[in-house]
């Protein structure tokens, strides 16, 4: 069964850092951009990154940018974010996903992505 594994979420206080991995079974992430969304409850999905078949081309939420680094090790079929100066608001529910961009507006869209992760979660407290 195809499946995508979130892991490296937990608790972290204000202007901590973690490494979030998505690492695939059964399939290889080489031919899949990658992106990263995160949910809030009570909130909607929101984008926060993603990354190109290569690594070549990146892209990030205004929310997050100069804070968190997107990276994939093709070799080992995981891709990482790292996120750093958390703050409250970035807790949430971290998703990964696998699919083939277009790169429309240099953007990508949750449609563009076939197969998800079940989520790790990031919290943020002191």
């Amino acid at each position: 069964q195809l499946q995508l594994v979130e892991s490296g979420g937990g608790l972290v206080q204000p202007g901590g850092s973690l490494r979030l991995s998505c690492a695939a079974s059964e399939f290889t992430l080489d031919y899949h951009a990658i992106g990263w969304f995160r949910q809030a409850p009570g909130k909607e999905r929101e984008a926060v990154s993603c990354i190109s078949t290569s690594g070549d081309r990146t892209n990030y939420g205004d929310s997050v940018k100069g804070r968190f680094t997107i990276s994939r090790d093709n070799a080992k079929n995981t891709v990482y974010l790292q996120v750093n100066s958390l703050n409250p608001e970035d807790a949430a529910v971290y998703y990964c996903a696998a699919g083939f961009v277009l790169w429309v507006g240099g953007n990508y869209y949750p449609h563009e992505f076939h197969y998800w992760g079940q989520g790790t979660q990031v919290t943020v407290s002191s």
